[in-house]
């Protein structure tokens, strides 16, 4: 199973002050738009997603397709043929991705509570 571009995405209190401390770690931004409340920011081949009331809790984000540069990979494992692999061994994946190609997202949560977003852009 091909997962793609890994990145953890945080929820932050504050995008200006996150933006400033991960900068000092050495980070830069890549993508994103401050006005919406969200930015992407790259250090060497590591991203962090700072987003700003979006969501409540920390995700860990795979994009399938993509790789750590958000270039298209040539062979990369779809978000539909992953969430059925997962419902197949009894991980609930939610609603199943009624599209039969292209952009495609869904959820599932680790036994610790932790979500992890499948989130599918190609």
């Amino acid at each position: 199973m091909k997962l793609g571009c890994f990145s953890v995405s945080l929820a932050v209190k504050d995008l200006q002050a996150s933006k400033k401390f991960y900068e000092n770690l050495g980070f830069e931004k890549f993508h994103g738009d401050e006005d919406q409340g969200w930015l992407i920011m790259k250090n060497g081949k590591t991203n962090i997603g700072l987003f700003q009331g979006m969501f409540e809790n920390n995700i860990l984000t795979f994009n399938p397709g993509w790789d750590q540069d958000a270039q298209n990979l040539e062979s990369f494992t779809d978000a539909r043929e992953i969430q059925s692999s997962l419902k197949e061994k009894g991980i609930d994946s939610g609603d199943e991705i009624e599209t039969e190609s292209g952009p495609a997202s869904f959820m599932v949560t680790d036994p610790d509570g932790n979500t992890i977003l499948i989130d599918q852009h190609v």
